[in-house]
């Protein structure tokens, strides 16, 4: 259903867009709350460019005339130039709204925007590189020794490069990462069918979304808290192209259509708390979009917010909650440090806790093989993961490792636990004895942050 009065308070923060309603393309900004509508940039932006805002709500970066990278102060209005890169990359800022990241000529940058300087990480076949909520990797895709593409994730500083996917088929295309780090979406094999998939990057198990009925499906955008997707799929209705918006959930199985586009595709966009999307429409056969259209979920009915000009890319302003902070657990007894949630406290020296999870690290001394451990770990007798627990082979640090995750009869009191179980580089002493094995036991939603964070000291 459409309306195109808007009589619905629709979310909070800005929504960035970019059109020629003033004869050029710029970047816009709209605010829901009360209309108002103001032009960021004067002159700087072409048809290609998408705003990208950083978690603070105080830049927008985009690539713009000439293909130059600008970086927009959003109070001030002061635009500076960064570099010059090819249109469409993806720019990705830091948690901390400081650095930008992307691929140029085979180069990963990390672009420090207060003191205008720069590191480059080479990675030839590198795209879309962006950050992990711990602001210590970035995530990348690339091929791999026989061509294929994978994701990998990366120190910042250019070390401890690991392959999170183990992909056969196509190439992975508009790689996103989810914003709690977790998950990445991607988009395979190209334009004319375009599926929508994504993987676990703890497990690399991956979920393929059953998408829309022409298998075009494009934009795919994470929802605030990671639990969903939007994004825009292709149908032929009389004779016509629209674009459907729908969502689904992340591992797929829930999909809905919440909104009818007259465009081919349009680019999606959540609101800030996640009750609203976002999207372009007006389309005819021979001009792009000239309508924002916003539906609310929980009251589906499209309304028409702007009207005017050619409008080609759109991005809502993020939450204005501060992103989760993670401090540094460092233990020189078992040789391993890795980032664990700020908000945690210390119990003993080997476990933290909050409400929200909880770790707990001790070693193991045994010759079996890392096999053996494992599922030694996973069915012991008191059933501590329930009957039918999963174990994930994996590596870290170039040793093997698993991954052991419960399953649904775990019981209660185990709150969700899960375990890492990696071989030491060398055998570590403690009071006296060799431990081959280093263990570490969390709730399972945290897992996922000790497998990619863990390093031996």
């Amino acid at each position: 259903m459409q309306n195109d009065k808007m009589r619905l308070p629709i979310g909070t923060g800005w929504i960035a867009y970019t059109s020629d309603r003033s004869g050029v393309f710029d970047i816009w900004l709209y605010r829901p709350k009360d209309a108002r509508n103001l032009a960021l940039t004067q002159g700087l932006g072409e048809a290609f460019s998408t705003p990208y805002w950083s978690p603070d709500n105080r830049k927008i970066t985009f690539i713009g005339k000439q293909n130059i990278v600008y970086v927009i102060d959003t109070r001030t209005r002061f635009a500076a130039r960064i570099d010059q890169v090819e249109p469409y990359t993806l720019l990705d800022w830091s948690p901390d709204s400081r650095y930008l990241s992307y691929v140029n000529n085979g180069r990963i940058v990390i672009y420090d925007t207060e003191s205008h300087t720069s590191f480059n990480i080479i990675q030839p076949g590198a795209s879309d590189a962006q950050w992990f909520p711990s602001g210590r990797e970035l995530l990348f895709a690339a091929p791999d020794s026989a061509g294929i593409s994978q994701l990998y994730m990366i120190d910042v500083g250019g070390l401890n490069k690991r392959q999170l996917t183990q992909n056969t088929e196509g190439p992975l295309n508009n790689v996103r990462l989810s914003p709690d780090g977790r998950f990445a979406l991607y988009t395979s094999p190209g334009v004319s069918i375009s599926i929508i998939s994504t993987v676990d990057l703890a497990t690399g198990q991956t979920y393929t979304l059953e998408g829309g009925p022409q298998a075009k499906n494009y934009f795919p955008e994470w929802s605030p808290d990671s639990s969903s997707i939007a994004y825009s799929a292709t149908d032929l209705i009389e004779n016509r192209y629209v674009s459907l918006v729908q969502t689904d959930r992340r591992t797929g199985g829930n999909k809905q259509t919440w909104a009818v586009s007259d465009c081919f595709a349009t680019p999606v966009t959540w609101s800030p708390d996640g009750n609203q999307i976002a999207y372009l429409s007006g389309c005819t056969d021979e001009e792009p979009a000239n309508q924002i259209r916003v539906v609310d979920l929980r009251n589906p009915v499209s309304y028409k917010i702007i009207e005017g000009g050619r409008i080609t890319a759109i991005q809502w302003s993020p939450s204005s909650f501060v992103n989760p902070r993670f401090n540094v657990y460092i233990n020189s007894v078992y040789r391993v440090s890795f980032p664990y949630p700020a908000h945690w406290n210390r119990v003993t020296e080997e476990r933290y806790e909050g409400m929200d999870g909880f770790f707990q690290i001790s070693a193991i001394s045994s010759g079996d093989p890392i096999e053996e451990i494992c599922r030694s770990e996973a069915f012991h007798p008191l059933r501590p993961y329930g009957s039918n627990p999963r174990i994930v082979p994996a590596s870290i640090q170039l040793q093997n490792a698993c991954i052991i995750f419960p399953s649904d009869d775990q019981p209660a009191e185990m709150r969700n636990q899960s375990a890492l179980i990696v071989k030491y580089p060398r055998p570590v002493s403690i009071q006296g004895t060799l431990y081959n094995y280093f263990i570490l036991w969390s709730d399972r939603d945290h897992i996922g942050l000790f497998v990619r964070g863990l390093r031996f000291v």
